[in-house]
């Protein structure tokens, strides 16, 4: 099965959780901003990348993230605008993108975020999201402020194009180095108003931290939530939302305080047919969260 991790090698991209928070005026959020990360039908999106969007719309999503973008493949094999008007068929947007910026995180390539840039232009998204960090770009604490300093210097780049950039987190970000951990320097080095944060709500529940502790010490940050469950007996696995063992009642009751604006489901592995995974995932958040 393909990894994250593989599909951006093969991609040429290493090496080269969705709705409004709750407001005062209102008693329920808005369940049209109810978003898919594609990752999750990675496996269906080659075999028929126009008929998994039809399908993700079906389920009752209304915005997707999508994931591997590049100049040659495009978006699924789409070129922007191409894509663009499939969402517009399907009453989607997209709002945000996980791009590989690993060669720009690492000074080589000046011209990859440019190209993101108009690619995430083209289709109306709002977000530019690094995905993933690369063993060789976080092996220290001075890795991690290198990184600190690109991602500050990729969103004074969104910034002057109407974009924002963000990062996704796994778990290696909170591991312990020199008294700090790779989180807390991206946090702490970088303008809250150039750097916002997607929390991937599973991964930081492996690595064993509680998101609402987080949501505390870092209010207004995390603009972005994947939302994907913790298989109860094999905490590798993920499972559908509202299944597992993550509190997430818990979570999406301090939702407002994180400053999160975007829910994104995203599912890994899938016992069951992964078009009846997201929705049942769906229906969960909008049913039981919201």
């Amino acid at each position: 099965m393909t990894t994250r991790r593989n599909f951006l090698q093969q991609a040429g991209l290493l090496t080269a959780g969705i709705l409004i928070a709750p407001s005062c005026m209102v008693a329920k959020a808005d369940t049209k901003n109810i978003g898919i990360q594609l990752y999750t039908l990675r496996e269906e999106l080659p075999k028929d990348a126009k008929g998994v969007i039809g399908k993700v719309a079906q389920a009752g999503y209304r915005e997707v993230e999508t994931f591997g973008y590049s100049d040659e493949w495009g978006f699924f094999g789409m070129k922007p605008k191409e894509f663009a008007e499939l969402l517009k068929q399907h009453n989607l947007t997209a709002p945000s993108g996980h791009f590989g910026l690993d060669p720009y995180i690492a000074g080589e390539n000046e011209d990859m975020l440019k190209s993101y840039i108009d690619a995430a232009k083209a289709v109306d998204m709002k977000y530019i999201i690094a995905p993933y960090l690369g063993q060789q770009l976080r092996q220290s604490a001075s890795d991690y402020q290198r990184v600190a300093e690109r991602l500050s210097k990729a969103g004074e780049a969104c910034k002057a194009a109407g974009l924002q950039m963000a990062y996704h987190n796994h778990d290696f970000e909170f591991q312990q180095m020199d008294n700090t951990t790779g989180y807390d320097i991206l946090l702490s080095e970088t303008d809250p108003e150039l750097v916002k944060f997607e929390l991937d709500l599973y991964w930081v529940v492996r690595a064993g931290l509680d998101p609402v502790e987080l949501f505390k010490k870092n209010p207004g940050r995390y603009e972005l939530w994947h939302v994907k469950d913790m298989d109860k007996a094999n905490q590798k696995l993920n499972t559908e939302v509202g299944s597992g063992s993550i509190n997430y009642k818990q979570i999406f009751d301090n939702a407002k305080m994180a400053g999160v604006k975007h829910y994104v489901v995203e599912q890994e592995n899938f016992a069951m047919d992964p078009f009846q995974s997201i929705a049942q995932s769906y229906t969960y958040v909008k049913d039981n969260l919201l």
